[in-house]
């Protein structure tokens, strides 16, 4: 029998939230073949073929100043949103993470009576718990990928469904870690340090040059040291290009191999985010370096209700990985870190401990074909 046309918007405004649609887009299709998806995405969405009508490569910034400087592309994008769900009126609209802007949307979409599924849940216990009473207003359920975050929005009456973290499916290495070092030409004899400053264009330019930083520091008390820096699909060698040139390092770059560089790696330094729950997962030991401008981090400072911005750390509910944040980031102190992480066999033993542990917490996966269930349930239709 001929399925009914399904319309589908996604919106998604950063790299982590691009990919998080796209695979649950590849699912979807499984259940409905006939589901035409469109919205705003980058890259991995219109690989999974998805309508890409918006490109958000250009708004995915995180930060007071940061966002005001991008105000006007990040509003034109919200107007052409807007435009969309009017113009095209989908079945569901599928608002993935990029919380202010999808809370704007998800608005919206609730007034002119799309149902809106809001994927990855604003971190609603960090920030400010009142506001699970304002998305309540604005979605018809919230998908959260962490555990402990149902009670937040069950204490409210607001619909919720835990569906997993998608990063548990996703984050697989290609090959072996063997393997890895011949196509990557490493030494397996010799130290390997990731280099992991981000996936937005603010981020690049406040953390590489101090990662790089820290990276000749190491060189220097540890000669045979090696460094390599997966390349984020949102950023582009032009932006890259200029830092690595003006560092006398041998910084190998590799493309859209992230999870088997990763795994090379006897260490990384990385920037907060999904990111290093990704290299939680694939249990390699870390230091979070992280910096912003000093106007929101003060607002942060006063804002933020919890200990930690790592999300190792959060799952753990303790320091697992070491995070040095704004003035605590600083060359040494990364550099330092860094060598310990390579060099104090028990520390780093202690350390893979815990990220085992914080590894366990996330689950079996399946949070894509969860999503993907969560949506023809919501369509009202069978999802097989």
């Amino acid at each position: 029998m001929t399925q009914k046309p399904v319309k589908i918007l996604f919106s998604a405004g950063e790299s982590s939230g691009d990919q998080h649609a796209a695979s649950m887009f590849k699912h979807l299709k499984q259940h409905l073949p006939a589901v035409q998806g469109l919205g705003m995405g980058a890259a991995k969405m219109r690989e999974a073929g998805i309508d890409v009508r918006v490109d958000s490569s250009a708004i995915g910034v995180i930060g007071l100043v940061e966002i005001l400087r991008h105000y006007g592309e990040i509003r034109a994008a919200l107007v052409a949103m807007k435009r969309l769900l009017q113009d095209e009126r989908p079945d569901l609209l599928v608002c993935v993470d990029y919380k202010e802007f999808n809370l704007k949307l998800a608005r919206f979409a609730k007034q002119i009576g799309i149902k809106v599924l809001f994927y990855v849940s604003p971190q609603v216990w960090a920030w400010r718990p009142g506001r699970v009473v304002t998305y309540g207003k604005a979605i018809d359920m919230m998908a959260v990928i962490f555990p402990f975050e149902t009670p937040y929005y069950e204490e409210h009456g607001v619909p919720v469904r835990y569906v997993g973290h998608p990063s548990v499916d996703k984050v697989k290495p290609l090959r072996s870690r063997e393997e890895d070092f011949d196509v990557f030409e490493l030494d397996a004899q010799k130290p390997v340090v990731g280099l992991l400053p981000g996936s937005r264009i603010n981020e690049i330019r406040r953390l590489l040059p101090l990662m790089l930083e820290a990276a000749v520091l190491l060189k220097q008390r540890i000669p045979d040291i090696q460094f390599v820096l997966p390349q984020a699909d949102s950023i582009a060698d032009t932006v890259l290009v200029p830092y690595l040139e003006a560092c006398d390092l041998d910084i190998k770059v590799i493309k859209s191999q992230p999870y088997d560089a990763i795994q090379c790696a006897d260490a990384v330094m990385t920037a907060s985010g999904t990111a290093s729950l990704e290299i939680a997962l694939l249990q390699v030991p870390m230091v979070i370096v992280y910096k912003l401008s000093m106007l929101t981090y003060w607002l942060g400072r006063m804002l933020v209700n919890i200990p930690f911005i790592g999300l190792p750390n959060i799952i753990a509910g303790r320091e697992v990985v070491k995070e040095l944040i704004q003035t605590d980031a600083n060359a040494k102190a990364l550099a330092d870190e860094t060598w310990r992480l390579l060099q104090d066999a028990d520390y780093r033993q202690r350390i893979l401990h815990d990220l085992a542990e914080v590894k366990a917490k996330l689950g079996e996966g399946g949070g894509s074909e969860n999503m993907a269930r969560l949506a023809c349930e919501m369509l009202e239709m069978p999802d097989d």
